[in-house]
């Protein structure tokens, strides 16, 4: 777990203020950048040392095969694996003629900068050489948000005592050497030498890198130029070969004197266009960059992000540690989806090789509600992206003897990745969330055009899927067997009540849309009787209940299996340490599934089955997946729990920030990182939407004294202001602008003429605060 003294809290930036090299992969990850289609991990500029160097293009990624100890009809047989690309990173220094290394001479001080509100990265270096030659480094990094194919570098090298030589070396570098990945099967399997080379050329100040990839014959180019500014005489010469380009620049620096160089990037990939047109996508790309120029470039990323800022922040008076993390969320989630443009959002984003590089139903799930009241654009571009894939999720579908799509578990292309099929195949609830992502787009934005341009042919094959799916029994009761819902301890179960809740949302919403687009409907073979088929089936979906207790069970019978001996299995997370056979027939849970059914389908439940589901959950779920945390704190905090969600509020914020999985050296958790804006904002805003209208509820916890949010509704922003008393309401759009909303159970009218404060609904609790299973309380009380 990485120390809460390592990185300053500040409200606007993660800083580092020394080099720790013992967690240097983690500050990888936690300093990347990106832009949703280049991504760079936080790798120091000369190279080395380096935890895992990484550079990535969404989508860029190899084929490998699945092995299966014993294969099945139906198992995928191939996985994909995200690429580490043509390294543009790297500026080697050399003081004379000895290399700048952290790890020799003296390093009097180092700090590196990740601006939120820039969207730089900044590093400053005094270092001494092991001869005594003083120098100080300031490098600034950026991957453009305004310009997708563009990245940056400024590096300024600067004299301090005495004359020195210096000569940097900016370099291209594919195919680096990696290390050995773990045993953990989080981890991405690490390819040896992925690329092979197609082209390399080079100019005075700037080369090209093409290469190709073995088995998914993807083909990408790397670009790079420079512009070198230093008093008295310089030379520059540049070389490039198969697998590397270095523009060499030679200097003498006296005391105060600086050597200034601006290095542009540009990187491309295509399936389908030729080496020419790919070398010249680059080349155009790297002249739109130098015509900007570094500080047109800056300008544009300051100007983008103050746009965002204005419409996302989020803003907590009281918790000055869960302020920070909760802009370095909104930061992150952006980055890796701003210019993903028709792309996945990985598991990871582009900040490490975890899981892969795949993408999840998390991207569904947690990450597009919080683009889609923020940044709509790209959550749009996210939708498209699934859409696109429809045609491999007919197949699947096929292949499985059902009708319809079945959208893969895990992937990066389209094909199903997963090699577990428990988890993998049975986990169909992903059409749903696919589908609700669709639905929430249409209601939040207010924009029918993406519905009718894919979201119908979405939500009629996944429509399709849950009906050859489901079944009816003789009393006319639909069911669902053979599923696993998100909770991954407990699978291919009969009625899971998350994915029969999230079924028949979809069937409702299928034949809800078909209606708003009957045409197309019909030319997609949609008939009135089908349509009452998938209305029939959502109104007799079997929720199981248990009188006795009086809670949902997870799905059925699962409140009569044997409870878990938390006493003697305590080792987390238990997947790693216990068999799959003791975990499947046993009352623990994974991660929210229940919980998380009450999040996305609260109407469906009371108030009084919220609270009895929470107590009773809380004591058998081990947040062994980082997907958890955020959804407890959402419901704990519905159900009166405040302090409680407070806890794991902290608890998914810090998930990276305090390595608190111990597995962020392998890339953020994207999905975690949205879950922290869901905690304070559906948690303690009280935000739902699944009936179709915008409710708020907001409330505090006494460690929080103020919060405020921003959110896009239709072509509303709206900013809500909350403290322990009252709530402010305020339109900012349009002279004469209203808008209905409800607070609580009451309708509310909201105009932009000016902001309506009324009083908070304070939730007094049905139940006490329930306990969690050993040495699983919320990392956030252990620091309380």
């Amino acid at each position: 777990m990485i120390d809460d003294t390592v990185f300053p809290i500040e409200p606007w930036r993660l800083r580092e203020a020394s080099l720790n090299l013992d967690i240097l992969a983690q500050s990888e990850s936690l300093f990347a950048q990106s832009n949703g289609h280049i991504g760079f991990r936080g790798n120091l500029d000369e190279g080395e040392p380096h935890g895992q160097p990484g550079t990535y293009l969404n989508s860029f990624y190899e084929v490998r095969p699945l092995p299966y100890a014993e294969a099945g009809y139906g198992y995928p047989e191939d996985g994909q694996t995200v690429v580490n690309v043509t390294n543009g990173k790297l500026m080697r220094l050399l003081v004379d003629d000895e290399p700048f290394d952290v790890r020799y001479g003296s390093l009097h001080e180092h700090e590196r900068v990740l601006d939120f509100r820039s969207g730089t990265l900044k590093r400053t270096a005094l270092w001494e050489s092991p001869a005594g030659k003083r120098i100080k480094v300031i490098s600034t990094r950026l991957v453009s948000l305004t310009q997708r194919s563009v990245a940056a570098i400024e590096y300024v090298v600067e004299a301090q005592d005495e004359f020195v030589r210096v000569t940097v070396q900016s370099e291209l570098v594919a195919n680096e050497q990696l290390p050995q990945s773990s045993n953990d099967p989080r981890v991405a399997a690490v390819l040896d030498k992925p690329l092979d080379p197609v082209q390399h050329e080079n100019s005075d100040r700037g080369a090209i890198l093409l290469h190709r990839t073995r088995a998914s014959n993807l083909m990408m180019a790397a670009a790079m130029d420079h512009d070198v500014e230093v008093p008295g005489r310089v030379e520059v010469t540049t070389g490039s070969g198969m697998d590397w380009a270095t523009t060499t620049v030679i200097c003498g620096l006296r005391p105060g004197q600086r050597l200034r160089i601006v290095k542009y990037l540009a990187y491309g990939w295509s399936s389908l266009r030729s080496r020419p047109a790919l070398r010249d996508q680059a080349a155009a790309a790297l002249s739109s960059a130098r015509y900007t120029g570094w500080q047109g470039l800056l300008d544009a990323q300051r100007e983008y992000l103050d746009d965002f800022w204005d419409g996302a922040d989020v803003e907590v008076e009281g918790d000055n540690a869960i302020q920070q993390a909760v802009r370095f969320a909104l930061f992150q989630v952006l980055q890796a989806s701003a210019r993903a443009e028709r792309r996945a959002i990985p598991g990871k984003g582009l900040t490490g090789t975890g899981y892969d590089g795949h993408t999840f139903w998390d991207t569904e799930g947690f990450v597009l509600p919080l683009l889609t009241y923020t940044e709509p654009a790209a959550a749009a571009d996210a939708l498209r992206w699934r859409a696109s894939i429809l045609p491999m999720a007919k197949e699947r579908a096929a292949q499985l003897d059902l009708k319809g799509a079945a959208f893969p578990w895990r992937t990066i292309r389209g094909e199903e990745c997963s090699a577990y099929w428990p988890a993998g195949t049975a986990a169909f609830h992903v059409n749903a969330d696919i589908a609700m992502a669709f639905e929430r787009y249409r209601i939040v934005t207010g924009d029918d055009s993406l519905d009718a341009e894919c979201g119908l042919r979405v939500l009629v094959e996944t429509a399709r899927l849950w009906l050859s799916l489901g079944q009816h029994d003789r009393h006319g009761v639909w069911h669902i067997d053979g599923v696993t819902g998100p909770d991954e301890y407990t699978a291919v179960v009969r009625d899971n009540v998350f994915t029969n809740l999230m079924a028949a949302a979809n069937l409702r919403a299928a034949a809800n849309a078909c209606g708003r687009h009957v045409d197309a409907a019909a030319a997609m073979g949609v008939t009135s009787e089908e349509m009452a088929a998938w209305r029939d089936a959502a109104d007799a979906a079997h929720i199981p209940f248990d009188e006795e207790l009086g809670v949902h069970p997870q799905s059925e019978g699962f409140t009569t299996l044997r409870e878990w001996d938390f006493v003697d299995n305590t080792v987390y997370p238990l997947l790693l340490n216990e068999p799959y056979v003791r975990l499947y027939p046993a009352q623990v849970v994974k991660q929210a599934d229940l919980v998380l059914a009450m999040h996305w389908q609260g109407h469906a439940f009371t108030a009084e089955q919220k609270a009895r589901n929470v107590d009773y959950y809380e004591r058998r779920t081990t947040r062994d997946s980082s997907l958890s945390a955020c959804t407890q704190a959402v419901m704990c905090a519905e159900v009166g729990h405040l302090e409680l969600a407070h806890e794991y509020t902290y608890e998914a914020a810090m998930i990276d920030l305090r390595d608190l999985h111990h597995n962020t050296r392998d890339g953020l958790h994207m999905a975690s990182l949205a879950g922290a804006w869901a905690a304070l904002v559906a948690g303690f805003g009280g935000l739902r939407d699944d009936e179709g209208v915008l409710k708020l509820n907001p409330s505090l916890p006494s460690g929080i004294s103020r919060l405020r949010f921003r959110l896009r509704w239709r072509n509303f922003r709206l900013t809500v202001d909350v403290n322990h008393d009252d709530v402010t309401y305020t339109l900012r759009d349009g002279p004469d602008a209203c808008l209905m909303i409800r607070h609580g159970d009451e309708e509310l009218e909201l105009n932009s003429r000016q902001p309506t404060t009324v009083p908070v609904n304070r939730c007094e609790p049905l139940l006490a605060p329930p306990p969690q299973p050993p040495c699983r309380e919320p990392l956030g009380r252990r620091r309380m």
